[in-house]
């Protein structure tokens, strides 16, 4: 292995660069090349072709010595590729050196102005297939042909040929002028013997290239290098094949920017006293890693890393590891080395360049904790709440998995800007402000579990993703799933009393995903992923919440001791590896194996993993026999019209082994629950205790991934009950009643008016969960129906349905204990969602009071409105008031610097309803000056909910989706967040027209997206025709009583 300082000396430098004939031309500029030609040259030529003429044995002289040559070639200005590749056919092997200096790793990057300003994706060639295999001459794209096989390069994924070992990566990072300088020599392992030196590199400029045997031998004759846009990958040619099981040493030279944007290693700035600091952050998931240094970057070719920084003494450079070394230079530069990693994927290695500061602390196993953010937060205390609970938390996964922590330190970084909530990078968790920076003076009950949510998923994920990591990503949701499951086990930790696995899981997850999960657009959790965009669509909602909802499934079907154990040792087995779900599948059924139970796991889970959506159960009584019921399955899906024109959705195909617990009960006594494995289409079961005036309940506390619907004889006794005496059932099973009776009726499963009069025992509801899934479900349906002429009927109907609870619980005080203490979450939750409910339908008082709060806020300048309700206050008024409180809210929004106060400002601002504010907030947002980019689409989205914005928001959406795209299109998540949000309450035909017209020309990147969104919008314009009228009648009798 070729291990150099990170300061070598320029004439190595100069010596690797020349001798490596690395060809640094500008493709894709369509910049030809052509050969220096002399009178010399062409006389060789002439030679060249008389001697064939003559003599075959001549002809083979020639060529002996032409190899033997070394022919420069000159880049110029115009052209195109495919002459560009005749040329280079012509004069001889690709990948020279290019005329001119090249910078060196060791720092003359920041000197050469010309070189770090070429654009993103230059460097080495960038070509065509055939330009690329014409331009080796030999390698003839018709000889691939008659092989019967693709070029290594144009594969979709890497060839496996090669296994990397280490990584010795050395970086110098120019932050003046924002580029950065890059020298990484990889050992890598040979499985197969190959000539062609495969991995992958994206916009940057490769310099040189290098390959020598391990320790031993020279140097391997490197014939040419180039960079293959296509996939992504750096292509190194050698004259001859890298032989089966030795290891070798790859060096490769490159620089790049640093760019502006939210992906790879890109930069961000903050204000601090006046002054714009900069900043710089990596953010490699899923395949960005290639864009910082040329690697093997798929999660199953795990290595270590050694890691070298260099950079001004003014910033602090951290990374996974700890700094082992640091070495400072008279030119005020230092060098930071630090430590070898473990066994690792690229995608969670990391680096940033920063001005922080930080706080630290430390875990009784002694590793230590330090959370990096801007300096004035810092000394504000802003980030101590997090710091706290990671080492509360890092304690509870090691005692939960039974497995330490694997590195010496964990550090949370704060960055403004950031394209996700948090990214799990091992050793250096990354997240932005709005996640991780708490002040409890000013931060609502809602906040605090956001923040400590986001911590509780990354953490995990230093377990599950980290340690273990997916073969490939077909299987993402095997650490997202886990990720977000233990959001829920973590915080339940923390916060006992909150309830959150048995209660906030169903409303937070399940029943969210299942909206997704019900479109006949849906896709299956684990899925076939061949291509860079078949990656970014898998990590979406059911990856992460259909994934979690699965787990607890199985969690609650083996019981969560023997589920506990699993996962011990699943860790235990795969640690520092890779595995997939049959891993998963053949551990937790050896797991049961030793307790007694013999159940094939991955018989019964490939059901819900490899097929999409999931089913509704139907209980039929059964009038003729005493105690037996009938239970039907179906593939549940919103659009019931798509099943006669889809036929894959219309056979009956779709079947899950569904575990159906059933309990039965009767006013004052529900019985014990029982399982039924439902394994076909329909079944016949008998009930004990099941008489004439006694109901079902199916799905007990909500543990199964399926809705359960039933004849109208059991919801009308389930109704009834409910309202004689709702504690009966269970509060898990409130809320599920609530979610299945909206949904089954949006798709028409069930009459419209079940659920409407379902919801009439919530005045005497007194806990939280059955109101969060009533306001939940309420507002797709408020959604719908908030455009049309009757929309009055519907809002009396929810105010008489809210008045008497808002009564009762009445508005909060300022003097809101800063503790959150656990006997006030559930109480003070409930009275959030109701006064939010009555101040959204417009009950009067509500609205009288929040424009009294704003206007004493106004007026005194001290903000006294309690902070629970604060975000509902600022919107109600912002919609009620007149400008001036537009005005005076964007100015806050300006002023304040806590993170948690933005956020609610900014969307504030969105409740708006002038039409004239509104566009002028949409034209604000792409300012990345005044919005952050990942605040951006909150801002449209939120326009889009606003009923007199939403034609706002799909207009400029429309107009400004090439820019939308640009900035947004690589980013997991963005993309389809945006289109979702802005589209998802489009419902009339026009509406509907102009989104496929608009998906004809412009769904590029984003076709999956586009679809769900064609679905959603047909199912509401729908629903408009089919059912609408018969709410409103049913409605208007209802309201005339």
């Amino acid at each position: 292995m070729i291990e150099e300082d990170a300061a070598a000396s320029s004439s190595a430098a100069a010596a690797l660069r020349n001798g490596s004939r690395g060809l640094s031309g500008q493709w894709a500029d369509a910049a030809t090349v052509r050969p220096r030609t002399t009178e010399r040259h062409i006389t060789v030529h002439k030679r060249l072709v008389l001697a064939f003429a003559i003599s075959i044995l001549a002809l083979l002289v020639v060529t002996m010595i032409a190899v033997l040559l070394s022919v420069r070639i000159e880049e110029c200005g115009g052209g195109d590729p495919a002459a560009a590749a005749a040329a280079a056919a012509a004069d001889g092997p690709a990948g020279r050196p290019a005329n001119g200096s090249v910078p060196a790793a060791s720092g003359s990057a920041r000197l050469n102005q010309n070189s770090a300003g070429e654009p993103a994706g230059h460097g080495g060639v960038e070509t065509e297939a055939l330009g690329a295999a014409a331009g080796r001459g030999e390698l003839d794209p018709e000889e691939w042909q008659r092989r019967r096989e693709q070029p290594p390069w144009t594969q979709l994924r890497l060839s496996g040929h090669l296994r990397p070992l280490h990584y010795n990566l050395m970086l110098s990072v120019f932050m003046e002028n924002f580029t950065f300088s890059g020298e990484v020599n990889v050992q890598v392992e040979c499985l197969n013997a190959t000539r062609y030196l495969v991995l992958h590199a994206h916009r940057m400029h490769i310099e040189a290239a290098r390959v020598a045997e391990d320790r031993l031998a020279g140097d391997r004759r490197v014939s040419g290098f180039f960079l293959y846009p296509q996939t992504q990958v750096l292509v190194i040619v050698l004259n001859r094949s890298l032989e089966e099981l030795r290891s070798y040493n790859v060096k490769i030279l490159y620089h790049a920017p640093i760019e502006n944007e939210l992906l790879g290693f890109f930069r961000s700035s903050y204000v601090l006293y006046g002054e714009r600091r900069f900043l710089a952050v990596t953010q490699f998931s899923p395949t960005h890693a290639r864009k910082a240094f040329p690697c093997f970057d798929e999660p199953v070719y795990k290595a270590t890393f050694k890691i070298s920084i260099k950079h001004q003494a003014t910033y602090l450079s951290l990374s996974n590891m700890p700094v082992e070394t640091s070495v400072f230079e008279e030119d005020g530069w230092v060098t930071d080395h630090f430590s070898q990693t473990p066994l690792m994927s690229t995608y969670y290695l990391a680096w940033a360049v920063c001005n922080f500061t930080f706080r630290e602390i430390t875990t009784k196993n002694g590793v230590v904790i330090r959370l990096y953010a801007r300096p004035d937060a810092i000394r504000r205390g802003s980030g101590d709440y997090a710091l706290n609970i990671t080492r509360r938390l890092i304690e509870f996964y090691e005692d939960y998995f039974k497995m330490p922590y694997s590195l010496p330190k964990l550090d949370l970084l704060a960055v403004p800007k950031h394209p996700y909530a948090a990214m799990e990078n091992w050793g250096l968790s990354v997240f932005v402000e709005q996640r991780i920076l708490l002040d409890p003076s000013i931060s609502s009950i809602s906040y605090l579990l956001d923040v400590t949510m986001v911590i509780v998923h990354e953490l995990c994920h230093q377990w599950f993703g980290d340690l273990v990591t997916p073969v490939w990503w077909e299987d993402v949701w095997l650490k997202e799933g886990f990720a977000h499951y233990f959001e829920f086990i973590g915080t339940d930790y923390l916060y006992p009393g909150w309830h959150m696995e048995k209660q906030r899981f169903l409303t937070d997850v399940l029943h969210e995903v299942m909206l997704l999960d019900g479109l006949a657009s849906s896709h299956p959790v684990s899925q076939e992923v061949l291509q860079a965009t078949d990656i970014d669509r898998v990590f979406d909602w059911i990856a992460y919440k259909k994934g979690a909802a699965l787990i607890r499934m199985l969690a609650n079907v083996m019981g969560h001791s023997v589920f506990q154990m699993g996962l011990q040792d699943y860790l235990n087995i795969h640690k520092y590896g890779n595995a997939a779900r049959n891993d998963l599948w053949n551990t937790l059924s050896e797991t049961l194996r030793k307790v007694g139970k013999f159940v094939n796991i991955q018989v019964v889970m490939d059901q819900w993993t490899l097929q999409m959506g999931y089913p509704v159960i139907t209980i039929m009584g059964n009038e003729t026999a005493d105690n037996t019921v009938g239970i039907y399955q179906e593939h549940f899906v919103y659009d019931l019209a798509i099943k006669t024109k889809d036929v894959g959705l219309g056979n009956n195909s779709y079947l899950w082994q569904i575990p159906l617990t059933i309990a039965v009960g009767n006013t004052s006594h529900i019985s014990s629950e029982a399982i039924i494995w439902v394994s076909n289409k329909s079944e016949h079961h008998r009930i004990a205790s099941l008489n004439e005036g006694s109901w079902l309940l199916g799905n007990i506390n909500q543990t199964g991934y399926f809705r359960v619907n039933y004849d109208i004889r059991n919801w009308r006794l389930l109704i009834d009950q409910l309202m004689r005496n709702h504690k009966v059932i269970s509060v898990s099973n409130r809320a599920g009643l609530i979610d299945d009776a909206f949904n089954l009726a949006r798709a028409g499963y069930l009459p419209q008016n079940i659920p409407l009069e379902l919801i009439r025992y919530l005045s005497k509801e007194k806990e939280f969960l059955p109101w969060h899934a009533a306001s939940r479900a309420l507002y797709p349906l408020d959604k719908l129906l908030d455009r049309t002429e009757s929309y009055n009927i519907f809002n009396e109907y929810i105010l008489r349905q809210v008045a008497s609870m808002y009564i009762k619980l009445g508005w909060p005080t300022n003097s809101l204990d800063k503790s959150f203490a656990q006997a006030s979450y559930q109480h003070e939750e409930l009275r959030r969602e109701v006064i939010m409910l009555a101040c959204s339908f417009g009950n009067k008082h509500c609205h009288q009071q929040a424009a009294t709060l704003i206007s004493d806020w106004i007026s005194s300048n001290r903000n006294r409105i309690p902070l629970n309700v604060r975000d509902i206050v600022y919107c109600t008024g912002v919609s009620l008031m007149d400008e001036d409180v537009w005005e005076f809210i964007w100015m806050k929004f300006h002023s304040t610097a806590a993170v948690s106060e933005k956020k609610i400002l900014l969307e504030a601002l969105t409740c708006s309803d002038d039409r004239n504010l509104l566009n002028r907030l949409l034209n604000l947002s792409l300012n990345s000056e005044v919005v952050l980019d990942q605040d951006a689409i909150d801002v449209i989205i939120h326009v889009a909910r606003n009923p007199h914005g939403r034609d706002l928001a799909w207009k400029f959406f429309r107009e400004k989706w090439k820019i939308l795209n640009t900035r947004y299109g690589e980013a997991l998540f963005m993309n389809s967040k945006l289109i979702s949000g802005v589209t998802e309450f489009l419902n009339t035909e026009s509406e509907l027209n102009e989104l496929k017209n608009f998906i004809k020309t412009h769904e590029e990147g984003s076709a999956a997206s586009f679809s769900r969104a064609v679905e959603t919008v047909e199912t509401n314009v729908r629903w408009q025709i089919l059912y609408k009228e018969e709410l409103f009648q049913w409605l208007r009798r209802s309201l005339a009583h």
